[in-house]
């Protein structure tokens, strides 16, 4: 419980949000794997793989990265 109370204060809870051709991702760790096929983003609970074409990252912050194109898949591993 105190965990859930701290990560609201400090807002540091993964967040993704999907749109058509963006993913913006919140609070992820680091990228793993990086190129125009597939991302592959750590955060503190596991992974995330996004599969597509054309795959760039146009926002790229401490805490936030935005990505953009062809998004064909998207998965929690």
């Amino acid at each position: 419980m105190l965990k859930d109370i701290r990560n609201f204060i400090q807002d540091n809870i993964f967040k993704i949000t999907i749109l058509k051709g963006q993913i913006d991702i919140i609070n992820y760790l680091e990228i793993d794997h990086f190129d125009d096929n597939k991302i592959i983003i750590r955060y503190s609970e596991g992974t995330l793989v996004v599969n597509g074409n054309e795959l760039i990252i146009t926002k790229l912050l401490d805490d936030e990265i935005l990505i953009n194109g062809k998004i064909k898949t998207v998965e929690f591993k």
